[in-house]
């Protein structure tokens, strides 16, 4: 007999909206040269940016969602749906490898190298050894290692839950001593692409990703994540605090003793001060903003949680739109309004096509719900991918 299945955590929009804002940062920081993406995303104020916090909120939902399927079907059960969304996210990951690729190739007609230029010099030279090191998810051009630090994570999440039942919080000691490991001796996964290397070290961000899902799994349990705590929310204001100021003095606006910036927001690795940023980042988003309020339903906020509900695919259409206001701000750089004007739309079409995904979804839910006999719920939802990614909760 299975343990009592927990109630879901009530509904939180906080998520939804926070999700979708950041998918838009990432969309404004991946157009290279906008000046949105240089002065509109948090990012460019401080330490840390939407990376760490769609990795720490795809471990959230994930954790809780497995943890639950395991007290209400099994562990087996919880362990086959994991792998199914780890599955669709990896075919997922190679369809936008392919079409992503395919297009940079064919803009070296207008953009000379942009193939070389961005990572894909070893899919010319030789096709097929480099398709073969794309299917290890271990050849990663520019753009291309988002997606697999996910999947890294998602396959090693049911040995954490079980590491989780069988030692409680002690548990955290692992993806803890595992990225202490990778500070002292460098420890990475080998680049197969010889011209690129590894986005997110797996070994280093997987402690972003097992947090979200401690905190997940905690949340589901217990009925809420972390106890409020005036010392930690003080400590993370000061934390971002120095980051703002690090920020100001390496953008010559404030004096600063010089600081090597590669020691302060190293993204590959995960430097300590950026992983303390988006800690103290997160923790006071969750203690600020409210899971519900009246403005979160106004119509703008409305259209961020759409896109929040479905970051999977906005995040991946937003890649290839990121990349078209690149080249067109290189193409046209004496033309000032074409990076508003291009913001605007690729921001637009992010947002329609997250609308028009959610109600999709109303309707198939709607559906559901008419086909559905009343008695126990017959489905738990499909939780964020991430950078995470994410389809729906």
């Amino acid at each position: 007999m299975h343990a009592r299945v927990p109630a879901p955590p009530p509904r939180d929009t906080r998520l939804d909206v926070v999700r979708g804002w950041l998918q838009l940062t990432i969309f404004f920081s991946h157009a290279f040269g906008s000046f949105a993406g240089d002065w509109l995303v948090y990012g460019s104020w401080g330490l840390s940016d939407s990376s760490e916090q769609f990795v720490f909120l795809s471990g959230l939902v994930l954790g809780s969602v497995f943890a639950r399927i395991a007290a209400r079907d099994g562990v087996a059960a919880a362990t086959r749906d994991m792998m199914r969304r780890t599955l669709r996210l990896y075919r997922t990951h190679l369809l936008v490898f392919a079409l992503f690729g395919a297009m940079v190739v064919a803009a070296g007609a207008v953009l000379p190298g942009e193939a070389q230029g961005m990572g894909w010099g070893f899919m010319l030279r030789r096709p097929l050894p480099a398709a073969a090191a794309a299917l290890t998810l271990l050849y990663q051009p520019a753009f291309m290692g988002i997606l697999p630090i996910f999947i890294w994570c998602m396959l090693a999440l049911p040995a954490f839950d079980a590491l989780q039942r069988r030692v409680g919080e002690a548990a955290l000691a692992a993806p803890v001593g595992l990225y202490l490991l990778v500070r002292m001796t460098g420890l990475n996964v080998p680049s197969l692409g010889p011209d690129t290397g590894i986005a997110f070290d797996p070994f280093a961000w997987q402690v972003v990703f097992m947090l979200g899902a401690w905190v997940g799994r905690r949340r589901l349990l217990r009925g809420h994540g972390l106890p409020r705590h005036d010392g930690v929310t003080v400590a993370a204001v000061l934390v971002l605090a120095v980051g703002l100021a690090a920020r100001l003095a390496w953008a010559g606006i404030t004096p600063w003793p010089h600081l090597d910036p590669s020691a302060w927001v190293g993204k590959e690795e995960l430097v300590p001060p950026r992983l303390l940023h988006a800690l103290a980042l997160a923790w006071l988003v969750a203690r600020f903003v409210p899971a519900e309020a009246r403005w979160m339903h106004t119509a703008p906020f409305r259209v961020l949680a759409a896109i929040g509900r479905h970051s999977l695919q906005v995040f991946c259409v937003g890649l290839f739109l990121s990349w078209g206001v690149t080249a067109a701000l290189r193409l046209w750089p004496g033309h000032a309004w074409i990076d508003p004007a291009l913001i605007a739309l690729g921001s637009a079409v992010m947002a329609g096509v997250a609308w028009r995904l959610d109600g999709a979804l109303r309707r198939r839910r709607a559906e559901e719900r008419r086909n559905t006999p009343p008695g126990p719920e017959s489905s738990l939802g499909r939780p964020i991918y991430p950078h995470g990614t994410g389809a729906t909760r």
